[in-house]
């Protein structure tokens, strides 16, 4: 089934709204209202069926949770973990008051991005840095130029205690 609609704010009458909590100028705040969730939704749609099956979760906690996962370099389980303790993680996926449970299970990232795809999720990936380009988050260049840094990589160096230099003199 298609994903549902994100409940009411009246069965939340008697609990603070995030816009009264939050900071607006946090970072991820500001990208929420930047990214243009709807075309996610018509982008992801056609992966879901109208009438068949349970309810999906929705496509902006999906995708939203997929962005925090890399942009923090997290597992899946800990960026489920960490969504609910982080209410400016829950902003931006699209929650406008406090969670106190984990809005999926840990395999429910896995099992969304085997059923959407590669290409789907390259077109996630597209839309992240036009994001960051149309709001002067990333420069062009920065596009065309790749800093690798090496410094921890293993080097090929034979030192004297390695028992490689004893069998090559034998």
């Amino acid at each position: 089934m298609k994903p549902q609609a994100q409940p009411d704010d009246e069965l939340f009458l008697f609990q603070s709204h995030f816009d009264q909590l939050l900071n607006p100028t946090h970072p991820l705040i500001k990208l929420s209202k930047q990214v243009d969730w709807d075309h996610f939704d018509q982008s992801f749609g056609e992966f879901f069926c109208e009438s068949v099956g349970a309810p999906a979760k929705a496509t902006r906690l999906m995708v939203g949770l997929i962005y925090l996962k890399h942009a923090f370099n997290e597992s899946d389980e800990s960026v489920v973990e960490r969504w609910v303790e982080n209410p400016y993680w829950q902003y931006f996926c699209g929650y406008t008051h406090l969670q106190h449970e984990c809005p999926i299970h840990p395999t429910t990232m896995t099992k969304w991005r085997n059923r959407v795809g590669e290409a789907k999720l390259n077109e996630l990936l597209k839309q992240t840095i036009e994001v960051a380009v149309k709001h002067h988050r990333l420069s062009e260049r920065e596009l065309t130029h790749v800093n690798v840094d090496t410094t921890v990589q293993e080097k090929n160096i034979t030192h004297p205690t390695d028992s490689k230099l004893l069998y090559r003199s034998i």
